[in-house]
């Protein structure tokens, strides 16, 4: 087992709201598998997503990957599973700006130390970005951008790969298109994909599909 998540709370204090964010929270995910998480606006998906990316942390409960806690990180372990085991995707591209579509594929690879050129032409060339590497990403429209975006997660080959609203911002072709991608290439680097979205289509394509409802999984 890759992710567990066993009976985790969070609160956000004043807020003026009693009921928790996540209420005794429980789930798994393998290696290799692919999890879509779903819940109207403000059940708390997002808010899970980013306690598993140790982006946040929670008040009780247990996250493990591969068996290590997260509770027990400090900042600089929180830091070290970014640029390793765990890379993230979000709505917004979140792409560096002064540096082109070559250098920012690139960027995480090498700050965690994990450059592998032959993987990243493989991720160029099957994200339809040959053409594109040496522009920058205002010269991108939103579907290329969020490849690059993609591109760049995997380029870590990471063990699991968070995905907050991935296609989010896209027209339904260029989500189409850029699902289809990253289902490919989980796949290609036997990462884990935990997938929140709102969208019941894009959530029965991958293995397993859970709901989050008012805190808790349906």
């Amino acid at each position: 087992m890759l992710l567990r998540v066993q009976d985790v709370t969070k609160k956000y204090p004043g807020t003026g709201v009693t009921r928790p964010v996540l209420d005794g929270v429980s789930l798994q995910l393998n290696a290799g598998e692919t999890l879509a998480l779903t819940g109207e606006s403000g059940s708390g998906k997002s808010t899970l997503l980013h306690l598993a990316g140790a982006l946040d942390s929670f008040d009780s409960g247990e996250i493990l990957l591969d068996g290590k806690a997260l509770s027990r990180l400090d900042d600089t372990g929180r830091a070290a599973l970014r640029r390793g085991p765990v890379a993230l995707v979000f709505q917004q591209f979140n792409l560096i700006s002064s540096l082109t579509v070559a250098q920012n594929l690139s960027f995480h690879a090498r700050l965690g130390e994990r450059f592998d050129p032959d993987w990243i032409a493989r991720l160029t060339e099957r994200l339809g970005l040959s053409e594109f590497v040496a522009r920058y990403p205002e010269q991108l429209s939103g579907g290329q951008q969020q490849r690059v975006a993609i591109g760049r997660a995997l380029a870590l080959r990471p063990r699991l790969l968070l995905a907050d609203e991935p296609t989010g911002n896209l027209d339904e072709i260029a989500s189409d298109r850029v699902l289809d991608l990253m289902l490919e290439l989980v796949g290609a680097a036997g990462t884990a994909l935990f997938l929140v979205t709102h969208s019941t289509e894009i959530a029965a394509r991958l293995d397993r599909h859970l709901h989050l409802r008012a805190g808790r999984i349906a």
